[in-house]
């Protein structure tokens, strides 16, 4: 019997070693846990991502205000009948004026 309880004894280390010391114990499970909540918030971001990108797809087969607003932003196109105005600010203004007082050229003297 001593044998016995001895070798129940002996499983029951081994089991709680493999448990809380071993690479395959409770911290893999604490590391797995870690990484699956990490790939669950990736997920969520992707899946934003796509339902927005199968919105614009959507919108960009069934009319055409979806491709003429790409074709305004990305490419900077303007419509036939409309009026292209190019607003400046007024510091950039300033610093493509010349100068207010023009420098004079210096006076040439005629050699003897």
């Amino acid at each position: 019997m001593k044998w016995f309880a001895a070798a129940l004894a002996s499983l029951l280390l081994l089991l709680q070693y493999r448990l809380w010391i071993s690479g395959a114990g409770l911290s893999e499970v604490l590391r797995l846990k870690s990484a699956v909540a990490a790939q669950q918030a990736d997920n969520l971001r992707l899946s934003e991502r796509n339902r927005q990108l199968s919105a614009e797809v959507r919108d960009l087969k069934q009319g055409y205000a979806a491709l003429e607003e790409r074709a305004r932003t990305d490419l900077g196109m303007i419509g036939s009948n409309e009026t292209f105005f190019q607003v400046v600010a007024p510091d950039a203004q300033l610093r493509a004026q010349p100068a207010a007082t023009p420098v004079a050229a210096p006076a040439r003297t005629a050699k003897r």
